[in-house]
Protein backbone atom coordinates (compact mmCIF):
# COMPACT_ATOMS: atom_id res chain seq x y z
CA UNK A 1 0.00 0.00 0.00
CA UNK A 2 1.52 3.02 -0.55
CA UNK A 3 1.96 5.76 1.60
CA UNK A 4 -0.43 9.15 1.50
CA UNK A 5 0.75 12.83 2.37
CA UNK A 6 -1.17 12.60 5.44
CA UNK A 7 0.63 9.00 6.40
CA UNK A 8 3.92 10.57 5.87
CA UNK A 9 3.24 14.14 7.89
CA UNK A 10 1.42 11.75 11.10
CA UNK A 11 4.70 9.81 11.06
CA UNK A 12 7.11 12.79 10.79
CA UNK A 13 5.01 14.13 13.52
CA UNK A 14 5.02 11.43 15.94
CA UNK A 15 8.88 11.18 15.23
CA UNK A 16 9.18 15.00 16.10
CA UNK A 17 7.28 14.40 18.97
CA UNK A 18 9.38 11.29 20.24
CA UNK A 19 12.37 13.95 20.13
CA UNK A 20 10.97 16.69 21.84
CA UNK A 21 9.84 14.26 24.48
CA UNK A 22 13.40 13.03 24.98
CA UNK A 23 14.62 16.32 24.81
CA UNK A 24 12.68 17.94 27.68
CA UNK A 25 14.54 15.82 30.21
CA UNK A 26 17.89 14.62 31.61
CA UNK A 27 19.59 12.33 34.42
CA UNK A 28 22.33 13.37 35.86
CA UNK A 29 24.51 10.55 37.14
CA UNK A 30 25.74 10.07 40.68
CA UNK A 31 28.85 11.35 41.46
CA UNK A 32 28.27 14.10 39.21
CA UNK A 33 26.12 17.95 39.22
CA UNK A 34 24.51 19.36 35.84
CA UNK A 35 25.65 22.56 34.80
CA UNK A 36 22.87 23.94 32.45
CA UNK A 37 23.37 26.13 29.18
CA UNK A 38 20.54 27.78 27.87
CA UNK A 39 21.18 28.70 24.03
CA UNK A 40 25.19 28.16 25.04
CA UNK A 41 25.00 30.77 28.10
CA UNK A 42 25.90 29.37 31.22
CA UNK A 43 23.19 29.19 34.03
CA UNK A 44 23.71 30.38 37.70
CA UNK A 45 21.95 27.18 39.08
CA UNK A 46 23.35 23.45 38.81
CA UNK A 47 21.23 20.67 38.63
CA UNK A 48 21.81 17.74 41.27
CA UNK A 49 22.20 14.15 40.34
CA UNK A 50 18.90 12.62 39.89
CA UNK A 51 16.11 13.22 36.73
CA UNK A 52 14.95 16.91 35.78
CA UNK A 53 13.35 18.70 33.59
CA UNK A 54 14.62 21.39 30.83
CA UNK A 55 13.84 23.15 27.95
CA UNK A 56 14.24 20.92 24.82
CA UNK A 57 16.35 22.32 22.12
CA UNK A 58 17.01 25.91 23.83
CA UNK A 59 19.27 24.36 27.29
CA UNK A 60 21.92 21.35 27.21
CA UNK A 61 23.22 20.16 30.05
CA UNK A 62 27.04 19.48 30.46
CA UNK A 63 28.01 16.97 33.79
CA UNK A 64 30.56 18.21 35.77
CA UNK A 65 32.02 15.50 38.07
CA UNK A 66 32.47 16.18 41.92
CA UNK A 67 33.69 13.46 43.64
CA UNK A 68 37.48 13.33 44.55
CA UNK A 69 40.02 12.68 41.99
CA UNK A 70 43.78 12.96 41.67
CA UNK A 71 45.97 14.79 39.80
CA UNK A 72 49.27 13.44 39.34
CA UNK A 73 52.54 14.97 38.01
CA UNK A 74 56.04 15.13 38.26
CA UNK A 75 58.44 18.61 39.39
CA UNK A 76 61.65 18.92 38.70
CA UNK A 77 63.45 21.49 40.98
CA UNK A 78 66.49 22.46 43.22
CA UNK A 79 67.36 22.02 46.46
CA UNK A 80 69.07 24.44 49.31
CA UNK A 81 72.22 22.53 48.52
CA UNK A 82 71.97 22.75 44.30
CA UNK A 83 71.56 19.14 44.35
CA UNK A 84 68.67 18.44 41.50
CA UNK A 85 65.81 16.54 42.93
CA UNK A 86 62.59 14.85 41.12
CA UNK A 87 59.58 14.85 42.89
CA UNK A 88 56.68 13.34 42.47
CA UNK A 89 53.33 14.82 43.99
CA UNK A 90 49.44 13.49 44.17
CA UNK A 91 46.97 15.89 44.99
CA UNK A 92 44.09 14.97 46.09
CA UNK A 93 40.90 17.66 45.56
CA UNK A 94 37.50 18.18 44.40
CA UNK A 95 34.86 20.50 42.82
CA UNK A 96 32.34 22.27 44.84
CA UNK A 97 28.92 21.98 43.46
CA UNK A 98 27.65 25.63 44.00
CA UNK A 99 30.44 27.29 42.04
CA UNK A 100 30.76 24.91 38.87
CA UNK A 101 28.90 26.95 36.78
CA UNK A 102 31.02 29.50 37.50
CA UNK A 103 33.76 27.84 36.63
CA UNK A 104 33.32 26.19 33.59
CA UNK A 105 32.53 29.35 31.89
CA UNK A 106 35.87 31.17 33.65
CA UNK A 107 37.97 28.34 33.81
CA UNK A 108 36.47 25.30 31.85
CA UNK A 109 35.98 21.67 32.36
CA UNK A 110 37.38 19.48 35.06
CA UNK A 111 40.24 18.38 32.82
CA UNK A 112 40.93 22.27 31.84
CA UNK A 113 41.21 23.48 35.63
CA UNK A 114 43.37 20.93 35.70
CA UNK A 115 45.84 21.43 33.45
CA UNK A 116 45.60 25.07 33.91
CA UNK A 117 45.36 25.53 37.58
CA UNK A 118 45.81 22.66 39.77
CA UNK A 119 49.40 21.73 37.72
CA UNK A 120 50.89 24.80 37.51
CA UNK A 121 50.25 25.05 41.35
CA UNK A 122 51.89 21.81 41.95
CA UNK A 123 54.97 23.02 39.82
CA UNK A 124 55.27 26.49 41.77
CA UNK A 125 54.87 24.95 45.11
CA UNK A 126 57.37 22.14 44.99
CA UNK A 127 60.27 24.37 43.26
CA UNK A 128 59.74 27.33 45.82
CA UNK A 129 59.45 24.69 49.09
CA UNK A 130 62.18 22.64 47.88
CA UNK A 131 65.28 25.21 47.74
CA UNK A 132 64.52 25.71 51.19
CA UNK A 133 65.91 22.16 52.38
CA UNK A 134 69.09 20.71 51.59
CA UNK A 135 68.68 17.13 49.58
CA UNK A 136 69.35 14.94 53.06
CA UNK A 137 66.74 17.40 54.69
CA UNK A 138 64.07 16.63 51.89
CA UNK A 139 64.19 12.92 52.97
CA UNK A 140 64.58 13.14 56.30
CA UNK A 141 62.04 16.19 57.37
CA UNK A 142 59.88 14.60 54.60
CA UNK A 143 56.13 14.70 56.63
CA UNK A 144 57.12 18.88 57.30
CA UNK A 145 58.06 19.65 53.31
CA UNK A 146 54.77 17.92 52.22
CA UNK A 147 52.85 19.86 54.83
CA UNK A 148 54.76 23.29 53.70
CA UNK A 149 54.37 22.39 49.80
CA UNK A 150 50.49 21.35 50.65
CA UNK A 151 49.88 25.17 52.19
CA UNK A 152 51.97 26.59 49.04
CA UNK A 153 49.33 25.07 47.03
CA UNK A 154 46.23 26.17 48.65
CA UNK A 155 47.20 29.67 48.37
CA UNK A 156 48.69 29.19 44.81
CA UNK A 157 45.43 28.19 44.18
CA UNK A 158 43.60 30.85 45.97
CA UNK A 159 45.44 33.65 44.79
CA UNK A 160 44.04 32.55 41.22
CA UNK A 161 40.55 31.82 42.30
CA UNK A 162 40.36 35.04 43.68
CA UNK A 163 41.32 36.95 40.92
CA UNK A 164 38.66 35.24 38.27
CA UNK A 165 36.26 35.71 41.52
CA UNK A 166 35.66 31.69 42.41
CA UNK A 167 37.12 31.81 45.89
CA UNK A 168 36.40 28.26 47.15
CA UNK A 169 35.59 26.08 44.41
CA UNK A 170 37.95 23.61 44.47
CA UNK A 171 38.97 21.90 47.98
CA UNK A 172 42.21 20.11 48.11
CA UNK A 173 42.15 17.15 50.31
CA UNK A 174 45.08 15.76 50.42
CA UNK A 175 48.81 16.13 49.15
CA UNK A 176 51.43 12.99 49.02
CA UNK A 177 55.14 12.96 48.04
CA UNK A 178 55.09 9.89 46.15
CA UNK A 179 58.78 9.63 45.16
CA UNK A 180 62.05 11.52 45.90
CA UNK A 181 64.40 11.13 42.66
CA UNK A 182 68.34 12.37 42.95
CA UNK A 183 71.08 12.46 41.09
CA UNK A 184 73.24 9.72 40.23
CA UNK A 185 76.24 11.91 42.39
CA UNK A 186 73.83 11.80 45.39
CA UNK A 187 72.84 8.78 45.69
CA UNK A 188 76.67 7.68 45.52
CA UNK A 189 77.31 10.08 48.78
CA UNK A 190 74.63 8.94 50.27
CA UNK A 191 75.71 4.88 49.81
CA UNK A 192 78.90 6.00 50.64
CA UNK A 193 77.71 7.84 53.93
CA UNK A 194 75.43 4.84 55.19
CA UNK A 195 78.51 2.53 54.63
CA UNK A 196 81.01 4.66 56.67
CA UNK A 197 78.28 5.22 59.94
CA UNK A 198 78.04 1.28 59.57
CA UNK A 199 81.64 0.73 59.54
CA UNK A 200 81.96 2.92 62.31
CA UNK A 201 79.17 1.52 64.42
CA UNK A 202 80.50 -1.81 64.10
CA UNK A 203 83.97 -0.71 65.16
CA UNK A 204 82.38 0.57 67.83
CA UNK A 205 80.34 -2.88 68.58
CA UNK A 206 83.96 -4.36 68.60
CA UNK A 207 85.97 -2.01 70.90
CA UNK A 208 82.78 -2.78 73.28
CA UNK A 209 82.84 -5.91 73.10
CA UNK A 210 86.64 -6.22 74.12
CA UNK A 211 86.85 -3.44 76.44
CA UNK A 212 83.75 -5.52 78.27
CA UNK A 213 85.53 -8.85 77.91
CA UNK A 214 88.51 -7.16 79.61
CA UNK A 215 86.83 -5.82 82.51
CA UNK A 216 85.03 -9.19 82.63
CA UNK A 217 88.41 -10.82 82.97
CA UNK A 218 89.95 -7.94 84.92
CA UNK A 219 86.17 -8.35 87.53
CA UNK A 220 87.07 -12.37 87.45
CA UNK A 221 91.23 -11.86 88.82
CA UNK A 222 89.68 -9.27 91.38
CA UNK A 223 87.49 -11.43 92.73
CA UNK A 224 89.73 -14.50 92.89
CA UNK A 225 92.32 -12.60 94.56
CA UNK A 226 89.37 -11.26 97.10
CA UNK A 227 88.68 -14.89 97.61
CA UNK A 228 92.63 -16.02 98.14
CA UNK A 229 93.14 -13.42 100.64
CA UNK A 230 89.76 -14.23 102.31
CA UNK A 231 91.21 -17.82 102.57
CA UNK A 232 94.40 -16.55 103.46
CA UNK A 233 93.05 -14.27 106.10
CA UNK A 234 90.73 -16.85 107.24
CA UNK A 235 93.50 -19.49 107.62
CA UNK A 236 96.25 -17.42 109.55
CA UNK A 237 93.38 -16.70 111.82
CA UNK A 238 92.83 -20.33 112.78
CA UNK A 239 96.43 -20.57 113.11
CA UNK A 240 96.30 -17.53 115.38
CA UNK A 241 93.68 -19.00 117.24
CA UNK A 242 94.77 -22.32 117.17
CA UNK A 243 98.65 -21.44 118.43
CA UNK A 244 97.12 -18.36 121.03
CA UNK A 245 95.06 -21.98 122.40
CA UNK A 246 98.29 -23.83 122.62
CA UNK A 247 100.14 -21.53 124.56
CA UNK A 248 97.56 -20.73 126.64
CA UNK A 249 97.50 -24.54 127.18
CA UNK A 250 101.40 -24.49 127.42
CA UNK A 251 101.05 -22.67 130.22
CA UNK A 252 98.67 -24.05 132.06
CA UNK A 253 100.22 -27.33 131.77
CA UNK A 254 104.14 -27.01 131.72
CA UNK A 255 104.27 -30.96 131.29
CA UNK A 256 102.97 -30.48 127.83
CA UNK A 257 105.79 -29.47 126.35
CA UNK A 258 107.70 -32.68 127.31
CA UNK A 259 104.30 -34.65 126.01
CA UNK A 260 105.29 -32.98 122.31
CA UNK A 261 108.63 -33.93 122.77
CA UNK A 262 108.15 -37.40 123.73
CA UNK A 263 105.33 -37.05 120.17
CA UNK A 264 108.38 -36.37 117.92
CA UNK A 265 111.14 -38.57 119.69
CA UNK A 266 111.96 -41.64 117.16
CA UNK A 267 113.71 -43.62 120.67
CA UNK A 268 117.03 -42.73 119.44
CA UNK A 269 119.39 -40.95 121.95
CA UNK A 270 121.57 -38.05 120.84
CA UNK A 271 125.88 -38.80 121.33
CA UNK A 272 128.49 -36.99 121.97
CA UNK A 273 132.01 -37.71 121.07
CA UNK A 274 133.82 -39.53 124.02
CA UNK A 275 130.19 -39.59 125.96
CA UNK A 276 127.53 -41.74 126.85
CA UNK A 277 123.64 -41.04 125.23
CA UNK A 278 122.19 -38.00 127.04
CA UNK A 279 118.55 -38.70 127.61
CA UNK A 280 117.05 -35.37 126.01
CA UNK A 281 113.91 -35.35 128.56
CA UNK A 282 112.64 -36.98 131.52
CA UNK A 283 110.46 -40.00 131.40
CA UNK A 284 109.40 -40.01 134.94
CA UNK A 285 107.76 -36.60 134.41
CA UNK A 286 105.90 -38.32 131.43
CA UNK A 287 104.15 -40.62 134.20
Amino acid sequence: MKPTPQNIFSGAAAFLTLIIVLSSFVIVDAGYVGVVKRLGAVQPDYLPEGFHIKTPFIEGIQEFDVRLAKVQTIAGASSRDLQVITTEIAVQYSMIAELTPMTLQKIGTRKIVERTLIEPAIMESVKAITALYTAEQLITQREEVKNKIQDRINSFLNETLKEKQLMGALAIANVAITDFDFSEEFNRAIEDKVRAEQEALKAKNEKLRRVTQAEAAAAEKTLAADAKAYEIKVESQARANAIQLEAKALKDNPQLIDLRIAEKWDGKLPKFSGGEAIPLLNIDNLD
